[in-house]
């Protein structure tokens, strides 16, 4: 057991010492851009598409609980605000997180083992070039980036999953669906969500680089490591999701119909 926490300590402190790094690296743009372009271009590749056949069924999904609900209570219109809500605040940022840390994260956390395995690492380190400022730093501002930009699809495409729901099945006007909307949502909830996805991201890529830099020097040391960091980023995110929302909810007043 001892062993175990031990390590668990050991790998926070190297994930928070590759991340602390590599921002300190991030003024060095021009030797971590091209690179930051390569991985931004990548990331949106492959979970554009993904996110958004995700997030039309989860907006569909909310709006089929929520509707049930509101329709015992005879308020259906109100089912359009709730769904919106529960998109902008938490189904988008966790979507946008999720994606980055399964479909990316675990192609970086591959490459970086692989760059590993193959002594790359320590070759970079031989030539007096820092691996951390040249390879994570624009990883960790691209998938920081980019899952700033998926939430707002996620929520373009969530509120639309919703809508044909609520609107063409259940027979709920559109502008009952959307004006339930403009007395709950308010421009800090969209600034906290973006504001989540993007340090999502950075977490994402952070575990990323640190499981493929710090795993065993074989194959199967590599496999094992995409299964760690896609695991530890889920754990991490959902609990850094936690903290956010609790605070979010105490400072800023909810407001109510």
């Amino acid at each position: 057991m001892r062993g175990s926490v031990t390590g668990v300590l050991a790998d926070t402190g190297d994930t928070l010492s590759i991340a602390l790094e590599g921002v300190r690296k991030s003024w060095q743009v021009r030797r971590w851009g091209a690179e930051f372009v390569v991985q931004a271009n990548f990331l949106v590749k492959v979970t554009l598409l993904p996110v958004i056949l995700i997030a039309l069924p989860l907006g569909a999904t909310i709006s089929l609980q929520i509707g049930q609900l509101t329709r015992q209570l005879g308020g259906e219109s109100f089912t359009g605000a709730a769904v919106i809500v529960g998109v902008i605040r938490e189904a988008a940022p966790i979507a946008a997180a999720l994606l980055i840390a399964g479909a990316g994260g675990s192609a970086m956390t591959a490459d970086m083992g692989a760059r590993n395995i193959r002594d790359e690492l320590a070759a970079m380190e031989v030539m007096a070039v820092n691996p951390v400022g040249r390879l994570v730093t624009p990883r960790l501002w691209a998938a920081s980036a980019v899952g700033t930009l998926l939430v707002s699809m996620v929520i373009v495409a969530g509120i639309g999953g919703g809508f044909v729901f609520n609107v063409v099945l259940q027979g709920v006007s559109p502008g009952a669906f959307f004006n339930g909307a403009t007395a709950l949502v308010r421009l800090s909830d969209l600034v906290v969500a973006i504001g989540k996805a993007g340090l999502f991201g950075f977490i994402a890529a952070a575990v990323a680089c640190q499981r493929g830099m710090s795993c065993d020097r074989s194959p199967v040391g590599v496999g094992l490591a995409v299964k760690q960091a896609v695991v530890v980023t889920f754990l991490v995110v959902f609990s850094a999701n936690y903290v956010i929302t609790s605070l979010y909810v105490l400072l800023v007043p909810q407001r109510v119909f």
